[in-house]
């Protein structure tokens, strides 16, 4: 069976990650999470004080990009791969509101998304590769023989990352939740350079009313006919 790219675009917290993990899973493809990518150069920069309540001077910005190194390692107990920053894991890090509020003003600098668009390409030189993302199928894989765009509901997607919140053992609102997202979709949308488009070829799905389960079905079928066609 060759091995393709699957690119997947779409909202915040539309669940592009769990559909490119459980993707990932079933075909035996490395899954790189390009979000978790921003978000962890953001950590870089708060935990080092270049950047402080929103607050940053680009080229403090510019000097650190060189020391900052990332990676996915797979942890076999939880059967998921997580982020590491310099060799340290920073999953649960990451995924803070505290982070969230900050990720999409650094992910607009042309200079970081240069940076990470690279690394990104050269994760997925050799196919067999599921990433997920805002540019994926517009700009990191524009050639990827898959593309899916993701969307939902505002209320259903707030809904969800409050859970995903409180999983974390993270307190927050649902106001102060649904305002986060709608500033990053405007911010991930509005932005000069590599806005969130869905590509032409992509194709939408929308998982307002569906289960994981019945969305993992159809993103298979979709994969699996482009194979073996």
């Amino acid at each position: 069976m060759r091995k393709i790219t699957i690119a997947i675009d779409g909202y915040s917290s539309c669940g592009k990650s769990t559909l490119a993990k459980e993707i990932a899973k079933n075909l035996n493809y490395r899954y790189v999470d390009s979000g978790a990518m921003y978000r962890a150069v953001t950590l870089y920069l708060i935990n080092n004080g270049i950047l402080k309540d929103g607050n940053y001077l680009k080229q403090a910005i510019l000097d650190a990009l060189s020391l900052i190194t990332i990676d996915f390692v797979f942890n076999k107990d939880k059967g998921v791969s997580e982020t590491f920053l310099n060799s340290i894991n920073v999953e649960k890090d990451i995924r803070t509101m505290f982070v969230s509020n900050q990720v999409s003003p650094i992910s607009t600098i042309e200079e970081v998304r240069t940076k990470l668009v690279d690394l990104q390409q050269q994760m997925g030189k050799k196919g067999a590769v599921v990433m997920d993302g805002r540019d994926i199928g517009t700009v990191v894989f524009p050639n990827a023989e898959i593309k899916l765009f993701m969307t939902a509901d505002s209320d259903i997607r707030t809904e969800r990352r409050l859970l995903e919140l409180e999983g974390n053992g993270q307190k927050s609102t649902f106001d102060e939740v649904k305002d986060n997202l709608t500033k990053r979709d405007y911010i991930d949308m509005n932005r000069d350079v590599s806005p969130l488009r869905q590509a032409e070829d992509a194709v939408v799905l929308d998982n307002s009313e569906i289960t994981r389960e019945e969305q993992l079905e159809i993103a298979l079928n979709i994969i699996k006919e482009k194979i073996n066609n």
